[in-house]
């Protein structure tokens, strides 16, 4: 079953016939085995994961030209697997896009390099994707429920896995802590590792630096460096604040989500999410959350994703988990029963009348509406209809 090849959703292949593409996600997103079966047309392929390959390109970066004019190569697609690894090749990259019809397909699983040191990003000549984990269109026939949701986590090889606790420990150990240290990124890996547990009991709350100071036993500054590094390493994402309402005050702190919930699983040492527990909930609106942001990459093709998808909560904890696009605002809940109680965020930014629909999403058997127009969505419901464009 580990072997199994699943259908993705990404489309990448209209793009790049017009125009390079960079290609950034998580490791063990997928994105190798992606475009050994979708890319059939592919000229040649550099992966700077190859010690021999990577050293090559390092001491002499026109060697890409230079192979690609003795192999002949003068259009179709050439991938650099790992771009991130050697940010100096782009100036070379950037050339021969100018001087020949080769479209380039640069993959990567984290952007730091490429947005810290102010590289040679190709001016405009490359589109930018995402991959992203699994999504409900790509698992729904495969044996798709919560619990395994929540135990596996969505990335394909750890959702097909037999063993996931195993596989996810050395994804952990092997990615989360060896490989970001390889990079020069950490130096202290005992409280990067303390961090990344830490970090993991944050995952969809407001982040207090100064709290998480004295967890992890670093400064406010060293914790947000850190987090930063989550972000650009696309190991997690910030859901900001919605601050439009003008009859209730809101907060302006951004909420934290790691970018898989089963890491989030692991990192925090649990066997298995409990339903009717607090925490089952935290684990339904991270899900939802990554749901909703490869939607927004995938379907609607935004880079800048934390601009569309925000939460909204005021001073008073009236809260509202996610505002999409400025349009569509979700409450989640893991109710099979919903009450009054459940609709007051939803209620209280209605008044405001900034957005188009209102929608809990919780664990209903069937689809309901409130007399004052709120819907009430079954989870698998709503997925369904998010991803086939019925709300944006």
């Amino acid at each position: 079953m580990k072997n199994e090849y699943v259908q993705r959703i990404l489309n990448i292949e209209g793009s790049l016939s017009r125009k390079s593409q960079f290609l950034f996600g998580p490791r063990k997103t997928g994105k190798t085995t992606w475009m050994e079966k979708e890319l059939k047309d592919v000229a040649i392929r550099f992966n700077l994961l190859e010690s021999q390959i990577y050293m090559r390109l390092a001491n002499d970066p026109s060697y890409l030209s230079s192979f690609l004019r003795r192999a002949d190569v003068k259009d179709g697609i050439v991938i650099i697997d790992e771009i991130q690894k050697l940010p100096i090749l782009l100036d070379e990259v950037h050339n021969l896009i100018e001087t020949t019809d080769i479209r380039f397909l640069l993959t990567g699983s984290s952007a730091r390099k490429l947005r810290t040191q102010g590289v040679n990003l190709l001016g405009g000549r490359a589109g930018w994707k995402e991959m992203y984990p699994f999504v409900y269109p790509e698992i729904k026939d495969r044996d798709y429920s919560l619990d395994k949701i929540f135990k596996n986590g969505l990335m394909p090889s750890m959702y097909l896995s037999e063993f996931p606790d195993e596989d996810l420990s050395d994804y952990i150990n092997l990615y989360l802590v060896q490989e970001i240290q390889q990079e020069g990124l950490v130096r202290n890996l005992p409280s990067f590792s303390r961090f990344l547990e830490v970090a993991a009991l944050t995952n969809t709350e407001m982040i207090n630096y100064a709290n998480l100071s004295k967890e992890v036993g670093i400064s406010s500054t060293g914790i947000a460096d850190w987090f930063q590094i989550l972000y650009d390493t696309l190991i997690a994402f910030e859901v900001p604040a919605f601050q439009k309402t003008k009859k209730r005050k809101a907060y302006a702190t951004s909420k934290f989500y790691f970018f898989d919930v089963g890491i989030v699983r692991r990192l925090v040492g649990i066997d298995r999410v409990e339903e009717n527990t607090t925490e089952y909930g935290k684990y339904f609106e991270a899900y939802i959350a990554i749901e909703l942001r490869a939607f927004l990459g995938y379907m609607l093709g935004y880079r800048d994703i934390d601009r569309k998808l925000c939460y909204w909560r005021t001073l008073s904890n009236l809260e509202v988990d996610f505002i999409v696009d400025g349009k569509l605002a979700i409450e989640t809940k893991t109710t099979k029963h919903y009450t009054k109680s459940d609709l007051k965020g939803l209620r209280a930014l209605k008044e405001e009348g900034l957005c188009q629909r209102y929608i809990l999403v919780c664990r209903e058997e069937y689809p309901l509406m409130t007399d004052d127009g709120i819907e009430i969505l079954p989870y698998k419901t709503f997925l369904k209809e998010l991803w086939s464009r019925k709300y944006l």
